[in-house]
């Protein structure tokens, strides 16, 4: 009774916060539970900023709102993994620093970094927003966490979990009937996807190309009119999901359509 209570109040707190809080949940894939790695981190941007605007991933400025709310990372290739690691999440906590809290704070995937004489000699590294190196930090103490500019820290794979929010699909300002891009945002549990794959209305499913980052692609030799049911596939798990008609017939370039679905 009291572990359901205590699930229900943190439920309850992460909605009616002003930005949606991170959850981590236990799931059945190779890098679950607490084992924890090290890698290296730095930082860039502004001290409070989220980085740059959704970077090699392409989430845009949606990397400034709820739910990602700043809490991002760059990562090296072996956590960028050419854009499939986009949308991924992990637990990192830093201990190395006088003013590290020693306690983890959840990041997300939205951006590729290799600085120079760092990345290749570590098995990992992340580069973080101001706001998610500052977020390691003891209380008030965030800025001289952040003049560290470089610390040796330890990461954990964890699921994804966006509290009331659905899957989402961002039409690239360039598609037209002849070219369909789509930004995938906000999977729960992996984060990250390995295929895409597109109907429009009662036809055949087709694969979408990953064209970089989280954006996938279609390249028809006919013209596409919608509606498009969109199905997932995660990377880690292989679960399928389909969004039923997300994107109506009179779809629009730069719109952005919110689906009914989630993984949990």
């Amino acid at each position: 009774m009291a572990a359901s209570l205590l699930a229900s109040f943190v439920t309850l707190s992460c909605l009616f916060t002003v930005s949606f809080c991170f959850q981590t949940k236990r799931f059945s894939l190779p890098m679950a539970g607490r084992d924890w790695s090290p890698a290296g981190a730095t930082w860039y941007g502004s001290p409070q900023g989220a980085g740059s605007d959704g970077g090699a991933c392409g989430y845009g400025k949606a990397v400034e709102e709820a739910p990602f709310s700043a809490m991002i990372s760059a990562g090296s290739p072996s956590i960028f993994e050419s854009g499939k690691g986009c949308g991924s999440c992990y637990q990192v906590r830093c201990t190395t620093h006088k003013a590290c809290s020693g306690k983890p704070v959840t990041v997300v995937i939205a951006d590729f970094s290799c600085p120079v004489g760092v990345c290749y000699k570590e098995p990992a590294h992340f580069d973080f927003s101001g706001t998610a190196f500052g977020a390691m930090a003891l209380p008030g103490m965030a800025d001289e966490l952040r003049h560290a500019g470089y610390l040796h820290i330890e990461y954990s794979r964890v699921a994804c979990e966006y509290p009331g929010k659905t899957i989402t699909f961002h039409v690239g300002t360039g598609s037209n009937p002849y070219y369909l891009a789509v930004v995938v945002e906000f999977e729960d549990g992996d984060g990250d996807l390995a295929a895409v794959d597109i109907k429009e209305g009662s036809g055949e499913w087709r694969p979408m190309r990953q064209s970089w980052g989280a954006v996938w692609r279609l390249d028809p030799e006919s013209a596409l009119h919608g509606p498009f049911s969109i199905q997932l596939t995660s990377k880690y798990s292989g679960k399928k999901l389909v969004a039923n008609n997300v994107i109506p017939e009179g779809w629009k370039a730069g719109a952005t359509y919110r689906s009914f679905v989630n993984y949990s």
